[in-house]
């Protein structure tokens, strides 16, 4: 069983919490929310006490005034660790909330023991000029004009999933993405877009592992053995039969890889001091 908490402070976020153990957080895209993580939860429940967050502007988290700063998710997620009694937690980020993880054990290195990365990027830097426009016409353009983000939810889930996804995982894509905050979303995208680089990765020291599907066309396979060399030489673990988001297209897979590295890692992280479940 699952339970839905809410993180106090400015903007309230909600996470949803499950099980028993060191802390995991699990952070979705810039497409997604909480529910991306719901064949995840379950799986991690019996080893961790499983989080996985909406990011401020997401799914039941609230929206705020101003400008975003990529940094403010760090922020954030220092909020959610503290909220738990937390010192150190194990950080499971895909795309953006990948890159959120990385520059995370950038800035608090102490806060973080792993990182498991999932089809992501260290920054707009690794994409061409033409790439990093057309990822942001093809999502803020449309909104722009008008549109909400449920009618660019299909053509864009389209481009994530791989050609022979399951039509139940394109349509949970679909869901997600229908369910953004318009305006939360186009900050997002521009504080994504502006922040070309991380920082230099091969500067963090939680052990990393990285995972990608096997058919992710946004950040493929390669993108990752690229990163994986700046991390000494982190694992890389390919699901079959996945796109960008590879834990909804191949979920036993994405399991039994995460689980099978963090396991043996998971006194790294601090047991919650507070964990009303």
């Amino acid at each position: 069983m699952t339970r839905t908490l809410r993180i106090p402070g400015h903007p309230t976020l909600a996470v949803e919490a499950a099980g028993h153990g060191p802390l995991v957080l699990f952070m979705h895209g810039i497409g997604g929310n909480r529910t991306n993580w719901r064949s995840q939860l379950p799986a991690f429940a019996p080893s961790f006490s499983a989080v996985a967050w909406d990011a401020r502007g997401y799914g039941a988290s609230d929206d705020y005034d101003g400008p975003l700063a990529f940094d403010d998710f760090v922020t954030d997620l220092l909020r959610v660790l503290d909220h738990f009694g937390v010192e150190r937690a194990h950080l499971v980020g895909l795309s953006m909330g990948g890159r959120i993880a990385m520059r995370a054990a950038l800035l608090h290195p102490q806060r973080m023991a792993t990182l498991t990365l999932v089809d992501t990027h260290e920054g707009f830097e690794a994409f061409s000029p033409e790439q990093r426009q057309a990822f942001v016409d093809s999502r803020r353009a449309p909104l722009l004009a008008g549109k909400t983000p449920a009618d660019i939810a299909e053509p864009v889930a389209r481009t994530l999933v791989s050609p022979n996804a399951r039509p139940e995982h394109l349509q949970q894509l679909i869901d997600s993405i229908a369910a953004l905050h318009k305006d939360s979303y186009i900050k997002s995208l521009q504080a994504t877009v502006d922040q070309v680089v991380l920082g230099d990765i091969s500067l963090i020291t939680a052990p990393a592992h990285f995972i990608v599907g096997e058919q992710d066309r946004l950040t493929p396979v390669a993108m990752h053995h690229e990163m994986a060399a700046k991390l000494r030489g982190a694992p890389v673990s390919v699901l079959p039969g996945a796109g960008h988001l590879s834990n909804i297209e191949n979920a036993d897979g994405f399991n039994a890889a995460a689980l099978g590295w963090l396991r043996p890692r998971a006194g790294l992280a601090s047991v919650p001091a507070h964990w009303p479940l």
